[in-house]
């Protein structure tokens, strides 16, 4: 059933629990101590035990709501890339200059600061990058490069929502692939075939690689500009912090697409084709407080059935259509980073979807590492 959007602030207020994180991680600089890890227990721990006393949530907006009606919603994710910059810069002008923070809780202060930069920042990043405004893409791209990564935009438009779910997505994990074998995978094929597809795509407009049309030159010079005022600021301790949330923040991002699509993959048509992607080729998660904080990125099957949907109206799918999570994305990706735990959880769901969606395919080990030949 699709219900009327309320346009209002009050209705959008849930969705800015994410500005929560900006105060914990003060709190953490000023504090010390184990306070450096509030921010990390706050979008993992809180999160999972809000989820379990709130439950879930499977209403659906009405998709058709005009523009004007989503003000609220889409100004969260358009303000929160100058209070993360500022907060960004202004904790490594601080936490150097504090006596009572030592080296070790620096670090940790950072690698906590990653899970902010992370779990929202790159998740904001990766709805802004979805829109065609022009400045919507500028701001995603503003904080991609606050964490390094900033060929996220080019693999995620042009390779993983191209080939999500196929051998040539290098973001589908594949099943039994434990996430301590497809991280460093990933981190190398995702860069190599993100900076591939700009170069294939300025091929077909006969235009060589290093034109000033490849979005990598804008990649490159807002990192290097990043990594420049760090140094200014504090130095090399400075840079020692920016690359310290920044890796925090990639391993936070990959956490996520690794259990976003685990396991699931397209049907194979021949002559290098594939079925159209469909609600059952993303995991759904309909966990009300998680998909608060994540701007409701646990409907990804939706995502990805209807890319240009803007969060609040994206649309929640029941078993009827997409696998469902058992826990929402905290608690997943905890879980992630114990392979012999993820299996026993999710092997069976993805055999049960198999009989499902494909009873006729009887042979998988193809899907798991052949990459067919796609048309020219």
């Amino acid at each position: 059933m699709k219900t009327r959007l309320n346009p209002s602030f009050l209705a959008a207020l849930p969705f800015w629990l994410s500005l929560l994180l900006i105060p914990s991680v003060w709190m953490g600089a000023l504090m010390g101590n184990f306070w450096v890890f509030l921010p990390l227990a706050m979008s993992w721990y809180l999160f999972s035990a809000l989820d379990a006393a709130l439950g879930i949530s499977t209403q659906n907006a009405d998709p058709e709501t005009p523009e004007p009606d989503l003000f609220w919603y889409k100004l969260i994710t358009q303000i929160w890339v100058p209070i993360q910059f500022m907060s960004l810069f202004a904790l490594i002008a601080y936490v150097p200059r504090a006596e009572h923070l030592n080296i070790w809780e620096s670090l940790g202060l950072f690698f906590s600061t990653g899970a902010m930069t992370g779990t929202i920042g790159i998740n904001y990043a990766h709805e802004l990058m979805h829109q065609r405004n022009k400045l919507e893409r500028w701001l995603g791209d503003l904080l991609l490069a606050m964490v390094l990564y900033s060929h996220f935009r080019s693999e995620h438009l042009l390779v993983h929502h191209r080939y999500v779910g196929t051998p040539h997505d290098p973001v589908t994990a594949r099943y039994n692939e434990g996430f301590h074998r497809f991280y460093p995978r990933v981190l190398r094929e995702s860069l190599i075939s993100s900076f591939h597809a700009e170069k294939a795509l300025l091929a077909r407009k006969k235009r060589p690689w290093y034109d000033r049309a490849n979005p990598f030159w804008r990649y490159w010079a807002l990192q290097l500009a990043m990594l420049i005022l760090a140094f200014v600021i504090s130095g090399w301790f400075g840079i020692a912090l920016f690359l310290m949330q920044a890796g925090c923040a990639i391993w936070q991002l990959e956490l996520v697409n690794y259990i976003e699509h685990y396991g699931l993959t397209r049907a194979y048509l021949g002559n290098g084709k594939y079925e159209h992607v469909k609600p059952r080729h993303s995991w759904n998660a309909a966990h009300k407080a998680t998909n608060w904080l994540l701007i409701n990125l646990q409907r990804h099957s939706d995502h990805h059935y209807k890319p240009d949907r803007r969060f609040p109206l994206l649309q929640n799918h029941d078993t009827e259509d997409a696998p469902q999570l058992p826990y929402g994305y905290p608690v997943m990706t905890m879980a992630a980073m114990f392979p012999p735990l993820w299996r026993r959880v999710m092997n069976p769901r993805v055999r049960a979807w198999r009989r499902k969606f494909y009873p006729d395919i009887e042979d998988w080990s193809p899907y798991n590492k052949a990459k067919h030949e796609l048309p020219k």
